[in-house]
């Protein structure tokens, strides 16, 4: 590999850094309605959000950390959280007693429930209404680029696993 660094032109950091502010901005104007409107941090419906599309309502900690990408430890501390609000609970894993099964609780999916659809209305004001067919064509695109970019990077942390 070469000393010499290869920085980037005014057009490749002008994006990258309109990129930043997105990624950065985006998140938050959504968290602050996610949370006005229903009182769940963006971790609680992301969570929720996964738990609620699993078959049973269930998946192991693991899993959940592997979906959200998330450290094992912030996995288990934003869980315990949730099962204190009453919006899952851990359960014994039938297969292994070894690992907890997350389970939605009937108070977890009503708020999910309440939430998503207005969390789906602030996602299309803020970023679907915001481009064109094609825009949003060329952005499914992109991203797909780089996300087949960043799986040929080797897993750090892969974890075989099964959902319940």
């Amino acid at each position: 590999m070469s000393n010499t660094t290869e920085w980037l032109d005014d057009r490749q950091r002008c994006a990258w850094h309109r990129f930043l502010a997105v990624q950065r901005r985006l998140p938050a104007q959504l968290s602050r309605h996610l949370q006005r409107d229903s009182g769940l941090s963006a971790a609680d419906y992301e969570i929720l959000v996964h738990l609620s599309e699993s078959p049973r309502g269930c998946m192991r900690a693991f899993e959940i950390s592997q979906a959200t990408q998330w450290e094992k430890s912030r996995v288990s501390h934003h869980l315990s959280r949730m099962v204190q609000r009453g919006l899952v609970e851990r359960q014994v894993c039938p297969n292994d007693p070894r690992y907890a099964i997350i389970a939605l609780t009937e108070a977890g999916r009503a708020a999910i429930d309440q939430a998503a659809p207005l969390h789906a209305a602030h996602v299309r004001r803020y970023f679907i209404d915001a481009l064109t067919p094609g825009q949003l064509d060329a952005l499914d695109g992109i991203c797909d680029a780089v996300l087949a970019r960043l799986d040929q990077e080797p897993d750090v942390e892969g974890c075989p696993g099964q959902t319940c």
